[in-house]
């Protein structure tokens, strides 16, 4: 790949799923943070990875501060983050790394890791494509708030289309690094359900996660699954332990009982 032209990936929903002005994003980022530190009923954790939600701030927020307030003790201490999320937008296989060298949202610019995406690319499973990044919001929405709790990080983003646990599992493998590095997986749970139905299936899910029992996640279980279960599967392999930080569902944040979307945060280490 040519690098010479700098390229940038702008921010595609900001102003949609989360605020566009700095200062309004900085306070609301703020809040959950804090709201998560005083709800915050499991022990401080040191997280190697973590998984959050990624709908609109409103709904999801909240949910994800729960696992994102554990990284501030890592602030000085993370350097590199790798961020994998699941394609809305684009259809293919595998998993895409970006041409941009920068991603931009309302906060400043975050530096991409060049040097991590050559240590995958080699891998039949990795695809260069910004039209899978360019729209994609799984992994937009977890930039702000990556940049109000670490210090300076460089990013390796990857979008995540039709990929087996094995084929992610390998690339998260390849970039697992040491404790400068963090894995940050981004997925809801249950879509569309009722209220007291989504309790139900998330806790199921929840389970099947907590456990590591990856093949209990179903397609509809969770839309950021291949991602997830891939890590799953690393997790088994390095003897990880799991803490569940946060399952709730759009009910009980913003929306209505009728038709929620279901987010779970957690912690492994």
């Amino acid at each position: 790949m040519n690098h010479t032209i700098h390229q940038i990936r702008p921010p595609a929903v900001a102003g949609m799923f989360y605020p566009a002005d700095e200062s309004t994003l900085k306070n609301d980022i703020h809040s959950y943070l804090q709201q998560a530190h005083n709800t915050a009923t499991t022990p401080a954790v040191i997280p190697k990875a973590i998984v959050v939600p990624h709908a609109g701030y409103i709904f999801s927020g909240p949910i994800a501060a729960s696992a994102y307030q554990h990284l501030i003790p890592l602030k000085h201490k993370i350097k590199r983050v790798v961020l994998l999320g699941p394609c809305h937008r684009v259809a293919f296989n595998g998993l895409a790394v970006p041409e941009s060298d920068t991603f931009n949202t309302p906060l400043g610019d975050i530096k991409i890791d060049q040097q991590g995406i050559q240590q995958i690319q080699d891998l039949r499973q990795v695809i260069t494509s910004e039209q899978a990044h360019r729209d994609e919001h799984s992994l937009e929405v977890q930039l702000p708030f990556l940049q109000e709790v670490l210090d300076d990080f460089t990013l390796i983003p990857l979008v995540v289309g039709n990929a087996k646990p094995a084929e992610v599992a390998e690339v998260i493998n390849r970039l697992w690094g040491d404790e400068h590095t963090l894995i940050v997986i981004s997925t809801d749970l249950s879509h569309y359900h009722n209220y007291n139905q989504a309790k139900q299936l998330d806790r199921s899910t929840s389970d099947a996660i907590t456990n590591l029992k990856p093949d209990l996640i179903d397609y509809e279980d969770a839309c950021g699954r291949n991602g997830l279960k891939g890590l799953m599967t690393v997790a088994t392999e390095k003897h990880l332990s799991v803490d569940i930080l946060d399952l709730r569902n759009s009910g009980d944040t913003a929306g209505d009982k009728d038709r929620v979307v279901g987010y779970g945060a957690y912690a492994f280490h």
